[in-house]
């Protein structure tokens, strides 16, 4: 038995018929990461010893008591966090921090009878789109260990892209989630905003922040985000609004669904191979009955600044609790309280987190509040109104998930106009709050093409049932990468 050829369904028919137990699949998982992970480098830390008992306990369980996903698989993004296990958020700040309470979207997880694996690899902090800003690791992007898996959250894409594990969380600030899963050729959702508890979750930007599900299948996520939605009680920001059930809306019916393609997200900047991807991507969609036209978004030009502004400020609010003294990393070196915190900070955070810390504190200070941080709110506002528009008239909006596959390791792409519309095609999904998928929609140089589908608010059943629709009537999500097949 692997891994590798079974769909969620097959799975549950073996383990329901007891062909095999919970902790045969779980021993297979962690036999399938120790024998790839040193090459993908998706994984910070696994969890063996206790999932294996985890599994044992499950096992136990009458079949009749369990759900879709008992007994199933699944990984952490490590700035998730997760009781006794150690949560490092891939910084060395937080290196040896174990916390003593599980996230939300975790203990609901376990109340599904999920088995989690261990704690995916990330950019420090989640702030990063490569996964290179790790303090501990790189990941590789299965399809081509030479290229970046995307990031913030690439160790949760890689791991499901490799095989290692079926199921995966990552969180979504400004395309997280979807960029990582184009790269990877597998299927990312992030949520509408309060969709999905942030209780648990290291804060990079509150009002930005998502936890979505990685998976292989449009169903699988779908079965995944059902798992972890939700209000909660413990995070103000949670929305009491009913959640569907996602599963019933996989009809493969979209005649008469109206989709928006937005002039904005179509131009300099996205490569041909990708815009391509999209045009046929659209033929199929209209082959299956639905409409679309060109819309505009007029206000797409101030997402990115506004995004930048925003997110920096409230990364720079949400990390000064890193201090040297509360908890989390502190200087051997230091001498007096002043150095505690100068020292911890300045040996512990990572570049690209200093960076957008001193730019945060910056746009939050007194003297520049107003000019910066107030009117990217403004520009913030404009944005969420654009979207609104469109869809006061359109069912989804679709574009690229990226402007091209996946770069080299150190290889950014030179040209800043490419490197600016990667942030234009997902930042102002987090800016809105809306919810947007992506999903696999061609290759280019044997690395896969993301089709990324946005709706509105709180509406992911529309998304999974368009996205569920083109899976069904392409073979995308069915190519696998050469790391599958080597023994």
């Amino acid at each position: 038995m692997t891994l590798l050829n079974k769909t969620t369904a097959e799975l549950q028919s073996l383990l329901h018929n007891k062909e095999i137990t919970i902790k045969e699949l779980t021993e297979e998982t962690f036999a399938r990461v120790a024998k790839t992970d040193d090459k993908v480098q998706a994984f910070i830390s696994t969890n063996e010893e206790k999932a294996l008992e985890r599994a044992e306990q499950l096992d136990n369980e009458p079949v009749e008591n369990r759900g879709p996903l008992f007994g199933l698989p699944v990984g952490i993004k490590d700035n998730i966090v997760t009781k006794g296990i150690t949560t490092t958020s891939a910084s060395r700040m937080l290196e040896d921090f174990i916390p003593v309470y599980d996230a939300t979207v975790v203990e609901k997880l376990n109340q599904a009878g999920m088995v989690s694996i261990g704690k995916l690899n990330l950019d420090e902090f989640a702030m990063g789109s490569t996964t290179e800003t790790s303090a501990f690791k790189t990941t590789c992007n299965p399809w081509n260990l030479d290229h970046v898996p995307g990031g913030s959250s690439g160790g949760s894409a890689a791991a499901v892209a490799a095989g290692e594990v079926p199921f995966a969380l990552g969180t979504d600030t400004g395309g997280s989630i979807r960029q990582p899963a184009a790269f990877c050729g597998v299927v990312g959702m992030k949520p509408t905003y309060g969709r999905v508890s942030r209780y648990g979750l290291i804060a990079l930007a509150s009002s930005l922040d998502q936890i979505g599900p990685i998976t292989r299948t449009v169903e699988d996520n779908a079965l995944l985000l059902q798992a972890i939605a939700g209000h909660d009680e413990k995070d103000s920001s949670s929305s009491s609004k009913e959640v569907p059930n996602y599963i019933e809306h996989l009809t493969g019916d979209i005649r008469g669904i109206k989709i928006g393609v937005p002039k904005e997200y179509m131009g300099v900047g996205v490569g041909e191979d990708a815009k391509n991807a999209v045009l046929e991507a659209l033929k199929v969609l209209e082959s299956l009955g639905a409409e679309w036209e060109e819309v505009s978004l007029p206000h797409t030009t101030y997402a990115l600044p506004a995004y930048y502004y925003i997110s920096s400020a409230e990364a720079s609010s949400n990390l000064s609790r890193y201090d040297g003294v509360h908890f989390g990393y502190r200087s051997e070196d230091a001498k007096s309280l002043d150095e505690i915190y100068r020292k911890s900070r300045a040996e512990s955070f990572g570049r690209d987190v200093k960076r957008r810390i001193l730019l945060g504190t910056y746009a939050l200070s007194a003297g520049h509040y107003e000019e910066y941080y107030k009117k990217a709110q403004k520009a913030r506002m404009l944005v969420a109104q654009d979207f609104a528009n469109v869809f006061s008239k359109y069912d989804v909006i679709i574009s690229s998930a990226a402007p091209t596959t996946a770069y080299k390791i150190d290889g950014e792409p030179d040209d800043i106009v490419t490197k600016y519309m990667g942030d234009i095609l997902t930042t102002p999904i987090n800016l809105a709050g809306v919810p947007a998928i992506s999903v696999p929609c061609g290759f280019s140089n044997g690395l896969p093409l993301g089709l990324q589908i946005i709706g509105n608010h709180f509406d992911e059943a529309t998304i999974y049932k368009v996205a569920h629709a083109y899976e069904q009537a392409t073979d995308f999500h069915k190519r696998t990468p050469a790391i599958w097949e080597e023994k």
